[in-house]
């Protein structure tokens, strides 16, 4: 299931608190503060109740003194009695209190900055008032039976000397764990490791870290707070959040299971979950997202597919159904022949061996410019391939076409085919593209053909799909005769004319076979 490095084991060892680790969950408040998020009150519970069911053990459902809806929202999501403990942020001051004591909720997450930075330009507080204040908070919040977290904003920016006092002080005033956020997501690993290790001496209750993505590090100090004795992880769904989000909980889970044995949400649970959300916020994942991207068990690479049948482990940390996601062997320009067989296989296909090339540099030319192929584009490519077979030898080939097209433009291709060693061009005009085009060819090899049928389909109905054309066309060689052709492509027109040319060259070769 795990094939993760073997020097992973060797350099980390085991947590001796790896039983107390708990997850955090803040999608629901700094998860929804990302730009372009706004989640509505029924949203709100919705992905409360995911959440819940994922298994985090705290989520911070909401910022209750934000709003009157905001409150009325965490009322809810208490109402529905979920196993997680329902918390709600708070400022330090005794409105806010009040707002969170409202819910019903019993669980607070209280919190002032203590960096010189912000005392001076935020808040506009002496240190010595900035720990009074954080004190009278979270004295105030257990005296009502709240149980509280307690937060030095911007805390990796702060003098740790006076960290250290106003920890130890909210400790004593009842604070059932303190949290270490990275406000700004300015520290690196080695840091948090020193940070949490210097608080982890001098504190009783657990310490929490609240790590931010600014510079691409939020899961590693997380970890790094974890390995120096942080208990409680501050994260949300996906990774977002203010800025460029928060440290994301499929992350973290997953890297606590797989590199320190640690199980703490229900990982199968993983990929939907993360879908859910995704559709809810409308915050859509970026392809190569660790672990839930679309990306994350995806091969085109022929070396990298082939090593995947035959043990996906070979470029793959661990198996995809383990956190609930699928894996995707992709068609594409990258793509070898080995896993274009594999695939056909799968789908009961029986392709001859000797055509495999034909089909491979087929597939090549459309997925040129990046194009995915799915399965029913695979299908409309190999069915073309075998078309083609049937046609032998081309009598008449298509030199050049140019089609001019545009608004208030009447469309005209000019067209060159030669015709069993015949050079001819001509040029017409349509009420569109194609049909410019087709009149064109028409007209070069037989002014007595006949456009009988014309289908155009998108095979996947994507604007970016592949599309299959199937004409019928009539009189090739002036005998009466109808000629089927077909075609698939990514450009309409191209694709059109290269049905055209397959009509006309299939009734050569039927004829040819009636000599």
């Amino acid at each position: 299931m795990l094939a993760v490095s073997p020097f992973n084991e060797l350099a980390l060892g085991s947590l001796a608190h790896a039983d107390q680790i708990k997850i955090f969950d803040t999608t629901l408040r700094d998860g929804e503060q990302a730009p372009g998020i706004a989640l509505s009150s029924d949203d709100k519970v919705r992905i409360a109740l995911a959440l819940d069911d994922l298994g985090v053990d705290i989520m911070e459902a909401g910022f209750a003194a934000s709003s009157i809806t905001e409150k009325e929202t965490l009322k809810r999501i208490v109402a529905e009695k979920p196993q997680a403990v329902v918390c709600s942020l708070s400022r330090s001051v005794r409105s806010d209190v009040d707002a969170v004591i409202d819910t019903g909720a019993d669980f607070i997450h209280t919190f002032i900055a203590t960096s010189d930075l912000h005392m001076k330009y935020k808040l506009k507080m002496t240190p010595e008032e900035v720990k009074a204040r954080a004190v009278e908070t979270v004295e105030y919040a257990r005296e009502h039976g709240l149980e509280v977290q307690f937060s030095c904003e911007d805390a990796t920016r702060s003098d740790l000397g006076f960290m250290k006092e106003v920890f130890l002080a909210v400790q004593d005033a009842g604070a059932s764990s303190v949290n270490v956020p990275d406000t700004v997501g300015v520290i690196v690993p080695q840091g948090m490791r020193y940070v949490i290790g210097q608080l982890h001496d001098v504190l009783s209750v657990p310490i929490a870290v609240h790590c931010h993505n600014d510079m691409g590090l939020a899961v590693a100090n997380t970890l790094a707070a974890v390995e120096s004795g942080a208990e409680i992880c501050h994260v949300t769904m996906c990774g977002i959040g203010e800025r460029t989000g928060n440290a994301a909980l499929e992350e973290v889970a997953v890297n606590l299971f797989a590199n320190y044995g640690v199980q703490t949400v229900d990982l199968q649970k993983i990929g939907p979950t993360a879908r859910m959300i995704e559709r809810v916020t409308g915050f859509p994942m970026a392809y190569n997202k660790a672990v839930v991207g679309r990306n994350a068990f995806a091969h085109e690479s022929g070396i990298h597919v082939h090593g995947v049948m035959g043990n996906s482990l070979t470029y793959e940390p661990f198996k995809p159904e383990m956190a609930g996601v699928d894996r995707r062997l992709v068609i594409g320009k990258h793509s070898g022949a080995h896993s274009v067989k594999g695939r056909l296989e799968e789908l009961k296909i029986r392709f001859p061996e000797e055509m495999l090339p034909e089909l491979m540099a087929q597939i090549k030319e459309i997925a040129i410019g990046g194009k995915e192929i799915d399965d029913a584009e695979l299908l409309a490519i190999v069915d073309h391939v075998l078309w083609k077979k049937e046609i032998g030898e081309e009598r008449v080939k298509l030199d050049s076409i140019v089609v001019f097209t545009g608004k208030g433009v009447t469309s005209t291709s000019t067209v060159t085919v030669t015709v069993d060693g015949e050079s001819r061009t001509r040029a017409e005009t349509g009420v569109g593209p194609v049909d410019a085009a087709l009149k064109a060819i028409a007209e070069a090899v037989n002014d007595s053909i006949t456009l009988e049928e014309f289908k155009l389909a998108a095979v996947t109905g994507g604007s970016d799909s592949i599309c299959e054309v199937t004409v019928m066309i009539k009189d090739v060689q002036n005998d009466g005769n109808t000629a089927v052709g077909k075609a698939v492509g990514l450009d309409v027109v191209q694709t059109s004319v290269d049905a055209m040319m397959s009509a006309i060259n299939r009734d050569y070769a039927r004829k040819k076979e009636s000599e």
